[in-house]
């Protein structure tokens, strides 16, 4: 373990884990270290996903980790939420993509399939055969997209039709499993779908000229006239609360996702603080310069323990939607506030890729965005504190 790494881990946290878990831990940090820090802004800067480091996170066994069976490890919610923080810590592309397979599209699975379904599908996910995405999100509905959803299901003899779009798909493109959740439009519930590529009427164009996670293939979904058999639709999915139970499961995540974000950025300044001359010394030794890292870890610490907590509670079963929302938020200010410190440190060298810096900076702002933005996150916890709902 690198000294940067250690003091990351402030309050260490990772004795929380036991020695099985800690050891899974400390091989997703090496694979990110030699796998996929040597390459990752080249594809940062092309837009592309390195699609060759799937099979060596295959190995690593990690896709779906908290939920058990069919192929998935069965691991804690608080080893899952570290592990995104791992990953994110590396690279936040690559934490998206891991999110968006094993989180959203295996959760989907587990949450809301037949046992016949799981039991057709899952293994392969669970060895990273198949890849999964998550299409939930429309090109005029983000926020409000369980008032708003207008991609349409409708029944035809033993398949259904679908068509809409869906946007800001990621894996959308490459996938191949796509959770498509459509509106039924004779019972107006919430449905979802499993829609395999190569399927006719479905097309994905990947979004351009992102200013963060490039490294993401997000895509645009076009859906005309789908026909999907009735054998994979999610059998359990039978309105909007059943895909709001697999988004309170990835809501977790991506708080500690964003806490990774943070780490990856002061690593790398408090690893150029020591490199760094200026004025015949290192810049580490300037008061200034320190102050900088001490707000970084303050917010990186205090972060990762509400994230711990959050863990804690969704291993006993007593996590919250609310409790979910104020972790996203709050890890995600705080995560902005640090990418931003990490950079004034570094000075003008802090836009330049070659220090990584900038790319954390970057990507920090689609974090702060994605899985419900820190306003809708606010008022879903304003609405439990007061009583009073603001949503309009």
């Amino acid at each position: 373990m690198t000294e940067a790494t250690a003091t990351s881990d402030f309050y260490d946290l990772e004795a929380l884990l036991d020695e099985e878990d800690r050891a899974l831990l400390h091989r997703v940090r090496a694979f990110m270290d030699t796998e996929v820090q040597p390459i990752i802004n080249e594809y940062w800067t092309r837009a592309e996903f390195p699609r060759q480091i799937i099979p060596g996170l295959a190995e690593l066994g990690i896709a779906g980790t908290q939920f058990s069976g069919y192929g998935s490890p069965g691991k804690s919610a608080l080893l899952d939420g570290m592990i995104a923080m791992e990953l994110s810590r590396g690279d936040p592309s690559v934490s998206t993509f891991m999110g968006v397979h094993g989180g959203l599209a295996m959760g989907s699975m587990h949450l809301c399939a037949s046992e016949e379904q799981k039991e057709r599908w899952l293994p392969a996910m669970a060895r990273m055969e198949l890849i999964g995405a998550f299409g939930l999100t429309e090109p005029d509905s983000g926020s409000d997209v369980a008032r708003g959803l207008r991609t349409t299901a409708r029944r035809d003899g033993d398949a259904w039709v679908l068509n809409g779009q869906k946007k800001w798909i990621g894996n959308g493109s490459f996938a191949d499993l796509v959770i498509i959740w459509a509106q039924d439009v004779d019972t107006q519930r919430v449905l979802g779908f499993v829609v395999e590529q190569g399927t006719e009427g479905m097309s994905a164009v990947d979004l351009e000229d992102k200013i963060a996670l490039r490294a993401v293939q997000n895509a645009v979904i076009t859906l005309e006239d789908v026909r999907v058999p009735e054998e994979n639709r999610l059998q359990e999915a039978n309105g909007f609360k059943d895909t709001a139970k697999v988004l309170r499961t990835t809501r977790a995540g991506v708080a500690w996702s964003a806490v990774g974000c943070a780490r990856g950025a002061y690593e790398h300044a408090l690893r150029y603080a020591g490199e760094r001359t200026q004025f015949g010394k290192p810049i580490a030794s300037f008061q200034l310069v320190q102050d900088l890292l001490v707000r970084m870890l303050g917010n990186i610490t205090a972060s990762a323990a509400l994230c711990m907590r959050l863990s804690q509670l969704q291993d006993a079963g007593r996590m919250t939607d609310e409790q979910a929302s104020l972790a996203k938020a709050v890890s995600t200010v705080r995560m902005r506030e640090t990418v931003g410190w990490a950079r004034e440190l570094m000075g003008g060298n802090g836009i330049l890729l070659e220090h990584d810096v900038g790319r954390f900076v970057a990507d920090a702002e689609a974090i702060y965005s994605y899985e419900g933005t820190r306003e809708v996150n606010t008022l879903i916890v304003g609405r439990a504190i007061t009583g009073v709902g603001a949503i309009v």
